[in-house]
């Protein structure tokens, strides 16, 4: 596979524009830019060898039990297929028989004798399963396929698991909102059958990169700079591509799990990749944050208000919506930047393209420092002299779509958020046949009709 150096994202999801502008005008050469590129109506799923590894992923809830257990049992009987699940499903006390049920609850009794038969059933299985942990052991490259049983939350979570590359997501909707999860389990076998065999269109969702530049760092990036200076070009431009889109986690194994700890500290050396939105706020501090907001270097503006919410269009839905942004469709390359409770009334939310960095940093006459998040993870806070950098990552979510790209996402409008719903407006019946008519009689009857009213 061809690497290329550049320093940021710069491909695009649409249809490739003609490149040239009447007879004289046209788009000039740049081996940085991407002009071929896929109408995303044809991004469809293809295996390109069986996939045998799958990596479930349920929801805390009792009622996800006996779906998640049927799923399992089929994947491992009928499909031959190796099951990955986290460690603390083999804890929870629904599907454990040694647990001493006179030290619970009598409604945590009745529960657990209720899904006596669903217990039975994980047990025999138990053992033919793969455990993983959060925080401990990398997935990277072990995982061919991601199936979550849940709400939009587990989808969530498996964006955080993998860091690089993303293995396809099946979503199946268990949860309260399940706007991300377009299948239902009634039919699961069928459904993914179908995509093991092939035959289901993807939304490339994509997801935003993360890294926080603190204040002292930057003595050391100038003198590290300064050596780097005498590297060999190529050497050096692949360190850089490296450390911007991957970190430094392929020359230092002990850090592959940098990102799965909520008390990391995010700096410029590493990176997180978000699915939805990186959140600044105020935290519990009264006073307003004064963030400045810089694109690609040049300064841009400065909010006042209660923070600011950085989203892909996947995370348009989410915060953001609730904020008063737009809402955007996830094949659409754009990075949405909505502030929140701005003190001001000119202030509405903006969308800048994909490729820009984003440089948040704290105004120098805040009163204030500010929190920052990623993905409702990893809260930090964010000091006088620091910065977050913020782009789009070359490593999106490949979300399986129900029926395609945009009937999923306008169905999730629908029954999710219930967009545009309102009772109908009753149609013009004898007014709109009498005025149309043109008659002196009918308008002479019309206004007879209207006295008779009063």
């Amino acid at each position: 596979m061809e690497m290329r150096w550049w320093w940021r994202t710069r491909s695009l999801n649409a249809p490739s524009p003609f490149q040239q502008f009447g007879p004289c005008g046209r788009i000039m050469k740049n081996s940085a830019m991407v002009m071929q590129i896929q109408d995303p109506a044809s991004q469809r799923l293809t295996w390109y060898k069986p996939p045998l590894t799958v990596l479930v992923i349920k929801k805390k809830d009792s009622q996800v039990l006996l779906p998640f257990v049927q799923l399992v049992e089929w994947l491992v009987q009928e499909k031959h297929m190796v099951v990955w699940v986290e460690s603390a499903v083999l804890e929870d006390k629904l599907l454990r028989n040694d647990v001493k049920l006179d030290q619970e609850s009598a409604k945590f009794r009745q529960v657990h004798g209720d899904y006596a038969g669903v217990r039975e059933r994980f047990l025999a299985l138990r053992e033919k399963l793969v455990t993983f942990k959060d925080g401990r052991d990398d997935l990277t490259d072990r995982i061919d396929f991601i199936v979550c049983l849940g709400g939009d939350g587990t989808l969530l979570y498996a964006s955080q698991l993998f860091q690089q590359s993303v293995p396809p997501v099946m979503a199946f909707y268990l949860g309260s909102l399940g706007f991300l999860t377009p299948f239902q389990c009634d039919n699961f076998q069928e459904q993914v059958t179908n995509v093991l065999e092939g035959h289901a269109a993807l939304t490339l969702r994509s997801r935003l990169r993360c890294s926080i530049h603190r204040k002292g760092e930057r003595r050391r990036e100038s003198l590290q700079q300064a050596s780097n200076n005498l590297l060999k070009p190529s050497l050096q431009r692949q360190l850089n591509y490296v450390e911007l889109n991957n970190g430094p986690s392929q020359f230092n194994s002990s850090s592959n799990n940098k990102f799965n700890n909520n008390s990391t500290q995010l700096t410029s050396n590493n990176s997180i990749l978000v699915l939805n939105e990186v959140v600044i706020n105020r935290g519990p501090s009264p006073y307003l944050s004064n963030i400045d907001i810089f694109l690609d270097g040049k300064y841009i503006t400065s909010v006042q208000g209660d923070g600011l919410i950085v989203s892909t269009p996947t995370g348009s839905t989410a915060y953001a919506a609730a904020a008063g942004a737009s809402m955007i469709h996830p094949s659409v390359p754009a990075i949405l930047v909505t502030p929140i409770c701005p003190h001001s009334l000119s202030f509405r939310p903006i969308v800048v393209p994909a490729g820009v960095e984003l440089k948040i940093s704290i105004s120098p006459d805040s009163r204030n420092t500010s929190r920052v998040s990623f993905d409702g993870r990893n809260d930090q806070e964010l000091n006088h002299g620091d910065s977050l950098r913020v782009t789009t990552s070359i490593y999106p979510v490949p979300s399986i779509c129900s029926q395609d790209q945009i009937s999923d996402w306008f169905d999730s409008l629908a029954e999710g958020l219930h967009w545009n719903v309102r009772k109908r407006q009753k149609c013009l019946d004898e007014l709109s046949d009498l005025t149309a008519s043109g008659s002196e009689d009918a308008l002479d009857e019309f206004d007879n009709l209207k006295l008779y009213d009063v």
